[in-house]
């Protein structure tokens, strides 16, 4: 399973984005939730989940979209699944370390 992911800083965090690899460009709509998987924010480097997943360490701020990368998060103790919004089936986290 492949994923983009794309790491940049910006001031004192480190911002890495990620999300599964086939949903990238999709519209997500849920109730009044518009969420689209922006090319611009989430395309970087295509890479396993698994790959994607060790970054979480030296980031400060992460953000993720689809089913693949969200479990892989959530399997390796980084994302608690209560904390996971679903927006049109497809599962978002985020984490933010202060």
């Amino acid at each position: 399973m492949e994923v983009y992911m794309n790491l940049r800083k910006i001031g004192n965090n480190v911002l890495l984005a990620m999300c599964d690899a086939e949903i990238l460009g999709k519209t997500l709509r849920e109730g009044k939730i518009v969420f689209t998987v922006k090319e611009e924010f989430y395309k970087g480097a295509k890479v396993s989940a698994e790959e994607a997943v060790e970054m979480i360490a030296n980031c400060t701020i992460v953000n993720m979209v689809g089913k693949n990368i969200v479990q892989k998060a959530i399997e390796k103790g980084y994302v608690h699944p209560e904390a996971v919004l679903n927006i049109e089936g497809i599962p978002h986290a985020q984490i933010v370390k202060i």
